[in-house]
C-alpha cells in the first residue's frame, strides 16, 4: 500500500506526528508514504569535486508511485545554493502505517536526518566533510574526494566512524533509532530552501532510468553516484561495487492509493486536517423536510468548526509549551496525545455526518417512497 501526498516548508509534516520517533519541528516537501521498508545503502565511491562551490548530496532511494518501487537517486555534487549553506539529506521514517520520506533542504545548519550513516562527511549527525568560513567552503580531505590541484581550501581532520550501518531508516522493524537533539530540531525552523533544480532533475532522471529501479538491480545500481546532477553518463559516473543488504520487496507491493488528507491515520494535529466541506444539499424530494434537514447541518458544521479551531488552539498551545523543553520524552508523549486526539475529533465528526446522511435517506419522499439509494 502507497499513499501519496504533498506538503510545503512552511508547516510542520503531518507524519512527522505520528512518527513516536520524530520531532515535531521535521519538515517535508514532497513525500510519500509506502508500505515496506527501502532497500539497505549500497556501497559505492564517492567521484572527484568538480569545483570549489560544490557540496555532496549524498544518494537515497526514492519511491516510484508509477511504478510501485524504490529508485535510486545517485549520489551527487551540487553548487551552494547560497554562501554558507550546507545539506541536510532526506531520510525515509516508521510513519505508524508505513515509511514516510522526508525531503532534504539546504540551510545554515544540519538538521535531522534520521541517523542515517550516509557516509561521505554524513555519519548520522551533523556534516564533517567541511565547513563555511570567510565565504568558501573548505573541504576535509579525510572524508571528500577533492583534488588540491584544483581546489586549495582544505584541511585534513581524521573523522571516527567505526560502526557502519548501511540501513537506509528511521524506526519501524531493523530501523534506526535516532532522535533529533535540540540542534537539528532548531536548524529545521532556521531559514532554509528545498533542493535547487539541478537537483530536481537529477531525480527525475533518475526515475526515469529503469536501471535505477531496485527491483531491477537488486539493490546494486549501476548509476550510485554522479559528478554533477544529471550527468549519468559522464566519465564521472560510479557503480556502486555491492548491494548494502538483499533487497526482498513483498510479493504484492500495490494497492488502492488513498490520500492522506482523507486518512485520519496521517494527521498529528488538527492544523494538518485539510479543511472541512460542507456536506451536501439535502434532498428528500419535501422542501420543508430539506430545509428542516438543511437547518440541521448548518447547525452540525457550526458546531463542528467551533471544536476543530478550539483544539487546533488548545494543541498549539500545548505545541509552545513543550518547545521549551528539553525533556524528548515529554515531547513524544505530548504528539501521541495531539495525534490521538486529532483521529478521536475526525472520527467523531464522520460518525454525526453518516448519522445524518442516513437519516435523509431514511426519510420518505412526496408520495411516501423512501429516496433511492
Amino acid at each position: 500500500m502507497h499513499i501519496r501526498f504533498i506538503r510545503t516548508l512552511l508547516f510542520t509534516a503531518v507524519v512527522g506526528v505520528v512518527l513516536s520517533c520524530m520531532s515535531a519541528s521535521a519538515f517535508a516537501a514532497v513525500g510519500i508514504v509506502v508500505g515496506f521498508a527501502p532497500p539497505a545503502l549500497p556501497v559505492y565511491e564517492q567521484p572527484i569535486c568538480p569545483g570549489d562551490g560544490y557540496l555532496w548530496t549524498p544518494g537515497y532511494w526514492g519511491w516510484g508511485d508509477d511504478f510501485d518501487d524504490y529508485y535510486w537517486v545517485p549520489g551527487t555534487w551540487v553548487m551552494a545554493p547560497e554562501v554558507g549553506f550546507l545539506w541536510t539529506p532526506g531520510y525515509w521514517g516508521w510513519g505508524g502505517t508505513g515509511f514516510v520520506f522526508y525531503d532534504g533542504y539546504w540551510g545554515p545548519t544540519i538538521g535531522f536526518y534520521g541517523g542515517i550513516n550516509y557516509g561521505f562527511g554524513y555519519f548520522g549527525v551533523g556534516f564533517d566533510g567541511g565547513r563555511w568560513d570567510n565565504g568558501h567552503f573548505f573541504y576535509n580531505r579525510a572524508v571528500l574526494n577533492v583534488n588540491v590541484d584544483n581546489i586549495h581550501n582544505v584541511y585534513n581532520t581524521t573523522v571516527d566512524h567505526t560502526t557502519v550501518s548501511r540501513v537506509s531508516y528511521n524506526g519501524g522493524e531493523g530501523g534506526l533509532t535516532a532522535r533529533p537533539t535540540a540542534a537539528e530540531e532548531a536548524a529545521a525552523h532556521d531559514r532554509h530552501i528545498g533542493p535547487v533544480a539541478a537537483q530536481t532533475q537529477h531525480v527525475q532522471q533518475a526515475h526515469a532510468n529503469p536501471q535505477q529501479r531496485a527491483s531491477m538491480n537488486q539493490g546494486k545500481p549501476a548509476i550510485a553516484a554522479t559528478g554533477k546532477p544529471g550527468d549519468f553518463k559522464g566519465s564521472d559516473v560510479v557503480k556502486a561495487s555491492e548491494a548494502g543488504g538483499r533487497y526482498t520487496p513483498p510479493a504484492n507491493r500495490g494497492g488502492t492509493a488513498a490520500r492522506p488528507e482523507n486518512n485520519a491515520a496521517t494527521a498529528g494535529h488538527v492544523r494538518d486536517l485539510p479543511p472541512a466541506e460542507r456536506p451536501a444539499a439535502p434532498n428528500t424530494g419535501d422542501a420543508k423536510l430539506d430545509k428542516k434537514y438543511q437547518k440541521e447541518q448548518d447547525k452540525q458544521y457550526a458546531q463542528q468548526q467551533k471544536e476543530r479551531t478550539k483544539l487546533q488552539q488548545q494543541q498549539e498551545k500545548e505545541d509552545q509549551k513543550v518547545a521549551k523543553q528539553t525533556n524528548d520524552a515529554k515531547k513524544q508523549q505530548v504528539e501521541q496525545q495531539h495525534q490521538q486526539q486529532t483521529q478521536d475529533l475526525v472520527q467523531r465528526h464522520q460518525q454525526q455526518n453518516q448519522a445524518m446522511q442516513q437519516r435523509m435517506q431514511a426519510a420518505p419522499r412526496s408520495g411516501g417512497r423512501p429516496p433511492s439509494r
